[in-house]
């Protein structure tokens, strides 16, 4: 039987089981993972899902680092690693070939139950979605992840929930792939997508508001407006420029449906900013914007402490497994710091965290020894006796 993630054999640790707990009702549903031959699996995907998980969250650097941690490490080989133990090639064929639906589907299914957890921040502005992409640093052997000659690069396409924030959605292709494709697959009708000027087409705007998917996007300063409405601003407020317009030379690329224009100014740089939002005001729209910056340092935080885009597989499919198990491992992190400390994120909690497991597993390892010792002496009292 495969087994959960919470430890189970000579170290029982309170703080992984409490980290690992949301997961506990969704293993089970979870599509099983079969095999592809008569043989048995090696790794079955919990085994998988709890090694990958322990990667991201111990900040280890390779494949090769985690592997040698689960043999050689007593609490990793014992808890952590399949029964039997397991193999280098078969870790990498695993990473390779299997699981790649099994972590889809637990990451779908966390992020409903984060979305049911975790406060919303922002409830007045509606269901806001950053979106943006991210360049990974790829090897020359990995040759689906063109970019340019001698260059190889993959790139990741993310929906970030602002209210809750978390990461919705993700989409994996080579670092030459467009952006603007995914803003439909990430977006909801309802939901409010925030885009940099990278996402500004005229065509998309028109074709969002049918769709009945809202928009807050930044767009080039020097873009064709045709003013239908002023409305009025207010004195002293960031926002110069607030109106409804359409956008583009006519008869080129002008948009069909009018939408909204709002222009504010921050440290001396201005902002233009395009949305179908006619139910905020202007600074909110303005805030809105500057919310985008919360994917950004998402982004930052996500490479640097969890190791996500240290390779472990050099295949789209091995590379996207990585970077799902990246996603659960903050989603597990994002509802461990709210339900413990009522908090978002921190690598303070993070290393806090580490330390907790750290420290009970060595008193749970001492515990068992001390149990050892007595048994044995016990014994020898018993052989001793007259």
């Amino acid at each position: 039987m495969p087994r959960s993630l919470s430890p189970k054999k000579i170290y029982a640790v309170r703080s992984l089981k409490q980290f690992c707990q949301p997961l506990a009702s969704i293993l089970p549903r979870t599509p099983r993972l079969e095999s592809r031959c008569n043989r048995p699996l090696q790794m079955e995907f919990e085994d998988q899902l709890n090694a990958l998980i322990y990667f991201h969250l111990e900040e280890h650097t390779s494949g090769r680092h985690l592997i040698q941690t689960l043999n050689e490490d007593d609490y990793a080989r014992e808890n952590i690693a399949p029964p039997q133990g397991i193999q280098k090639s078969s870790f990498f064929e695993a990473m390779r070939e299997r699981g790649l639906e099994q972590f889809m589907f637990v990451f779908q299914e966390l992020q409903k139950k984060a979305c049911t957890l975790l406060p919303r921040k922002f409830p007045e502005l509606g269901q806001l979605v950053a979106i943006d992409g991210s360049l990974i640093d790829a090897v020359l052997s990995m040759h689906w992840a063109d970019y340019r000659d001698g260059v190889k690069k993959a790139k990741t396409h993310i929906g970030f929930d602002i209210n809750h924030s978390i990461p919705q959605k993700i989409f994996l292709t080579d670092g030459n792939s467009g952006e603007r494709p995914f803003v439909d697959q990430i977006l909801k009708p309802g939901q409010t997508g925030i885009m940099d000027r990278g996402y500004q087409c005229h065509q998309n705007f028109d074709r969002w508001q049918t769709d009945e998917k809202h928009f807050v996007c930044r767009i080039k300063a020097k873009t064709k407006r045709t003013c239908l409405e002023n409305y009025p601003v207010p004195s002293g407020s960031i926002v110069f420029y607030d109106a409804k317009v359409l956008l583009g030379q006519p008869g080129i690329n002008q948009t069909k449906q009018p939408l909204r224009l709002v222009g504010y100014q921050v440290g001396g740089i201005r902002y233009w900013v395009a949305t179908d939002r006619f139910d905020l005001t202007a600074e909110q729209i303005a805030q809105i914007y500057k919310l985008r910056w919360d994917i950004e340092k998402f982004f930052a935080w996500w490479k640097r402490h969890l190791r996500v885009y240290h390779l472990i597989s050099r295949t789209q499919h091995g590379l996207m497994i990585q970077i799902l198990s990246g996603l659960i491992t903050y989603l597990l992190l994002a509802i461990y710091c709210h339900e413990q400390y009522g908090e978002r994120v921190t690598i303070k909690r993070v290393r806090e965290l580490r330390n907790k497991i750290l420290n009970e597993t060595r008193a749970a390892e001492s515990e068992h020894l001390g149990s050892a010792d007595q048994n044995l002496r016990q014994t020898q009292n018993l052989y001793a006796s007259p």
